[in-house]
């Protein structure tokens, strides 16, 4: 079979949706497929470029693919779906959820109303057209709901070197691996070491917009000497904080999935998350797989201090995060299966 994988790249980024289409791609290419990603760059401003950027995949006709025809298509992103082909599946990464859950009417930036309409109305056309609708997860599943109407097949995968993660017994240091930006709430941890009482430290991996702001946190408390921000890290460099971590802290607001708790789970590391951070909490229970506190420096201050004062309670939960990791039995077959069959 021969597949197109579309979606949108923003420039000089590469998170999960990067890693997920290139996964994807070369599990269909091991599958004995052919498989391609297409992608056209994604601008978030100004609005016109937002709504260009509708009308332009609207227009693609992915029949006409030079000399060469895909047999299915798999739209990943906004706008991908609004493409043109009759065997259309869509796999939601995420929507533009600034015209959703994340609007703040309060934020002169935020998108008007009508804007809002259209990517609203739009979506819901074209992704009422697909011939099978798929969501990131059940968190993705519920926003399509809600707002759009639509229900989608919750549809999880492994993240990227799953079989290379290991564990290994536990230095004193909570460790957060993600990119730094308001969403992620690196704030909340370094805020929260500000109350920790346990001889443990925060080492925050990664870059992003928020970098300066989460330094500057770092000075002002004179927490120089319990928090690093170390930048980014090698895949190598990342599972050995991982193995070596007293716990993973995870606290986004209302994530889409989050490589990040597969990753702490399948180096037998409990998860420190939060009641609205979204996709965690579709694979951590309080107190079996992690610990679940409300998204407060003081709360996730107390659930670093009992994991550090109890490691017994640390190393079995992080055991069980493994085994529910497991039980799982994720797969790229099993994406596979779902998407072409």
């Amino acid at each position: 079979m021969r597949i197109a994988i579309a979606t949108v790249q923003v420039p000089f980024m590469h998170g999960g949706a990067e890693a997920l289409a290139e996964g994807l791609r070369e599990a269909s290419l091991q599958a004995g497929h052919q498989a391609d990603i297409i992608s056209l760059p994604f601008r978030f401003s100004p609005e016109s470029e937002i709504l260009r950027a509708m009308d332009l995949w609207e227009s693609e006709d992915f029949t006409k693919l030079n000399f060469y025809e895909p047999d299915r298509v798999i739209c990943l992103t906004f706008p991908s779906f609004y493409l043109n082909h009759p065997d259309k599946q869509c796999w939601v990464l995420h929507q533009f959820r600034m015209a959703y859950d994340l609007h703040d009417p309060q934020n002169p930036q935020s998108l008007n109303d009508e804007t809002r309409r259209l990517i609203t109305e739009r979506d819901t056309e074209h992704l009422s057209r697909c011939q099978g609708l798929f969501a990131l997860s059940q968190t993705v599943a519920g926003r399509l709901a809600r707002y759009n109407g639509l229900k989608a097949e919750p549809l999880y995968h492994p993240p990227p070197l799953a079989d290379q993660f290991y564990s290994a017994p536990h230095q004193p240091y909570i460790f957060s691996p993600s990119r730094l930006e308001s969403l992620k709430r690196q704030d909340l941890l370094i805020e929260a070491m500000r109350h920790v009482k346990a001889p443990v430290w925060a080492i925050i991996a990664g870059m992003g917009g928020q970098y300066g702001h989460f330094k500057e946190m770092v000075r002002l408390y004179n927490l120089e000497d319990r928090v690093r921000l170390i930048g980014y890290l090698s895949p190598e460099e990342l599972r050995a904080f991982y193995a070596n971590a007293l716990a993973v802290f995870f606290g986004p607001k209302d994530e889409d999935y989050g490589y990040i708790t597969l990753e702490s789970m399948l180096a037998c590391k409990p998860v420190i998350t939060c009641t609205d951070s979204g996709g965690p909490l579709e694979f951590v229970s309080h107190g079996s797989e992690g610990l679940i506190v409300e998204p407060d420096a003081k709360a996730i201050a107390d659930a670093i201090d009992r994991l550090a004062g109890h490691p017994v309670e640390a190393m079995k939960i992080g055991i069980n995060g493994r085994a529910k990791y497991d039980s799982l039995e994720l797969s790229w077959d099993k994406v596979l299966d779902a998407l072409l069959n």
